[in-house]
């Protein structure tokens, strides 16, 4: 069966074709505020995606930015001591998303783009909107015309002419048309912008954001064209899949296939996914309702393994609802798969296992769940019923299992019926399709790994790697003083850092 999907460019369902390597952009985070369990639903099945492409043989280059330039970013600034300015803010829960993504067993994508780190590539992405007709100056800022692109609406259905204005209202005046959208502003964050995103007074002096010198004078990107710059520096000008929330169908991938394919002349993303929303208490989780719970205090309660689980129980595209009755239902089948596996591999590993054993109901039960799991994972990613396969293999695990200890528990069994041992191949097969199935493509960790505390020396060496990736990201950048004081501060609890010319390693004192 071939891997088909629900593409919302088309509204139809969809049979996936690609070359051997597979072009995937995730809209990322715009790192404001503590990463929730809203987030984590796309993160959860954007890397349940990429793991299922892997599954099938494509090699994935998975790429998810960072939004660390925004006017809700800036609206925090001031609110701690060390947030003097857009960047601190957004530096510290840059890293509280990574920890979050590391936590949640998340592959890692191929690289994690920041808005701060690309602003020539966008501020080139718009003069070349601006040269080909599609843009315009406007008081120092740039507008995208969407009259000048035909097929704007395509993806959201949309009718420009009953379109309702974009952006914010001091924008309006400076535009040809309401619909029209920024792609770069002059000047910082508004006054009017800043108020609106605030949890704090900031008294006489409200903070502007970063700014930076363009062709149109200072001034900052929009938030659609960023996305385009990012995904077409790394990706090139065409990606297999472009996934995100289904709240930013419109206008945010709407704009990002206007500007990208009036730019390049070339189809912007071939399938475009989107997650449906997670809701708590009988609204859509967010941050500024203030009905979330973030990632650490998830993980540290229910553990990895329950969440990913609790995931698994709906499709991607569907609405999901966090209840009692939903992460109870999670805990029981994590549960259930993680017992099984225990008692599978401790049979699997006892003398008992015998090499002339065999159930041909075990055997046939571990071929079926294969069967039952990839045709689930090939329709539209269907994680309900593919976990629903391995769960049907517990049953049959413990059968085998059960039968074997009840015969040597029988006294004057008739040996003609009863299991002599276990059937270690069925049981190995077993095993390995609750590690392949379950742990390589679902991302649950089975046996010694699923501790859920992870063990202190597997947290310190993740914490060491996501320092040094923001190092990475400073030096990058050309931030050497705040590159230095991060191995700085590694080196003060005991970390050396060794730079080469294949990247920094490091090694503990």
């Amino acid at each position: 069966m071939t891997l088909s999907v629900t593409n919302t460019l088309t509204g139809d369902r969809e049979e996936f074709s690609a070359d051997d390597e597979v072009l995937l952009y995730v809209c990322g985070l715009t790192v404001s505020d503590d990463p929730h369990l809203g987030h984590a639903r796309l993160w959860f099945h954007a890397d349940v995606l990429h793991r299922w492409l892997a599954y099938r043989g494509y090699d994935v280059r998975h790429v998810e930015n960072v939004t660390d330039v925004n006017e809700k970013i800036t609206a925090r600034v001031g609110e701690r001591e060390a947030w003097t300015g857009e960047a601190d803010v957004a530096e510290t829960f840059t890293a509280e998303v990574f920890e979050s993504m590391r936590g949640l067993n998340l592959l890692r994508a191929e690289v994690y783009p920041r808005v701060s780190e690309h602003v020539p590539e966008i501020v080139e992405l718009v003069e070349r909107l601006v040269e080909a007709g599609y843009a315009y100056e406007s008081n120092g800022s740039v507008y995208f015309d969407v009259t000048e692109f035909p097929e704007y609406g395509k993806l959201s259905n949309q009718d420009v002419e009953e379109l309702e204005a974009q952006g914010e209202p001091d924008e309006r005046s400076e535009k040809r048309n309401p619909a029209d959208f920024a792609l770069w502003k002059a000047d910082g964050v508004s006054e009017t912008a800043v108020r609106e995103h605030a949890k704090h007074d900031h008294g006489a002096e409200t903070p502007k954001g970063q700014t930076w010198d363009s062709p149109w004078g200072e001034g900052r990107p929009g938030w659609h064209v960023e996305c385009s710059a990012m995904s077409t520096t790394h990706l090139g000008e065409t990606l297999d899949i472009h996934m995100g929330g289904r709240d930013l169908v419109f206008p945010h991938h709407e704009n990002e296939i206007a500007q990208s394919e009036a730019a390049s002349g070339e189809t912007f993303a071939r399938y475009w996914l989107h997650c449906g929303l997670l809701s708590m208490e009988g609204e859509k989780m967010s941050s500024s309702i203030g009905n979330f719970w973030t990632v650490p205090d998830a993980l540290e309660e229910l553990g990895v393994n329950v969440l990913r689980t609790f995931y698994a129980g709906a499709a991607y595209r569907s609405e999901q609802a966090l209840t009692d009755e939903t992460v109870a239902e999670a805990e029981e089948r994590w549960d259930r798969l993680s017992r099984t596996y225990d008692r599978a591999v401790a049979a699997v590993d006892s003398v008992d296992a015998r090499a002339k054993v065999t159930d041909e109901d075990l055997r046939e039960a571990v071929a079926a769940t294969r069967e039952e799991f990839e045709r689930a994972m090939d329709d539209d990613l269907n994680l309900r019923e593919a976990t629903a396969a391995l769960l049907d293999l517990t049953d049959a695990v413990n059968r085998h299992v059960d039968a074997v200890e009840t015969a040597d528990e029988a006294e004057g069994a008739d040996d003609a019926d009863a299991l002599s041992g276990y059937d270690y191949r069925g049981l190995r097969e077993a095993v390995e399709a609750f590690e392949k199935l379950g742990g390589d493509v679902l991302g649950l960790q089975f046996g010694a790994a699923g501790a859920e505390a992870g063990g202190e020396v597997e947290l310190a060496e993740e914490l060491v790697e996501l320092v040094l990736d923001l190092r990475e990201s400073a030096r990058e950048a050309g931030e050497y003083e705040r590159a230095d004081e991060l191995r700085d501060a590694l080196e003060a609890v005991g970390v050396t850092v060794e730079d080469s010319s294949e990247g920094p390693t490091y090694r503990f004192e």
